[in-house]
């Protein structure tokens, strides 16, 4: 991890490759950056769900989710290399605990939907699965952890979670969807 950039537009990729993190280079459409533009684009949202008013301590722990993040891109950025570990899932699991433990059970689903921050927390939640499924593509096609699958499993759940403790922080609730509502 120590070539840092010094310069962005190298043209080196105008061809339809990108280099990687170990010297390499592949296609701009291999599963491999797939996931890394998914994983990239999830940590955006965060960035931006970041934007919203939220508790202190939750803010704090989505700036290390980013950073988790930032890592989960350059271990996918260097085939081989880890930097996503047990102890990353394990604080995950631990946040879940946290903010669901106030929750009210769920007896019926919701929608992606209530406060501004909860529903960007959706946005999470739906882009989070999305670089799942493109890690999971990219593991069936070459060797990878299994812990950047988990950590992106959890947080995808952890995002769901957060959208209704954010909705509560905002003085509102689940906004329940309605299966029994009449059929237009």
């Amino acid at each position: 991890m120590g070539n840092r950039l010094s310069k962005i537009a190298t043209r080196t990729g105008d061809n339809g490759t990108t280099g990687l993190g170990d010297g390499s280079r592949t296609e701009k459409d291999s599963a491999r950056i797939e996931s890394l533009g998914d994983v990239d684009e999830l940590n955006s949202f965060v960035g931006l769900l970041l934007c919203e008013e939220m508790p202190a301590d939750l803010r704090e722990e989505l700036v290390l989710i980013q950073h988790d993040l930032f890592d989960l891109g350059g271990e996918l950025c260097i085939p081989g290399y880890q930097m996503i570990t047990d102890v990353h899932v394990g604080r995950l699991d631990d946040l879940l605990e946290k903010y669901n433990a106030n929750l009210p059970v769920l007896k019926e689903f919701i929608l992606p939907a209530g406060s501004r921050a909860a529903s960007l927390a959706h946005v999470c939640r739906t882009v989070c699965r999305r670089a799942e499924r493109s890690i999971v593509t990219l593991g069936k096609n070459e060797t990878i952890n299994e812990h950047p699958r988990q950590y992106v499993n959890r947080l995808s759940d952890l995002m769901f979670v957060l959208s209704r403790v954010l909705n509560r922080f905002a003085g509102g609730s689940d906004v329940l969807w309605q299966h029994d509502r009449g059929r237009v």
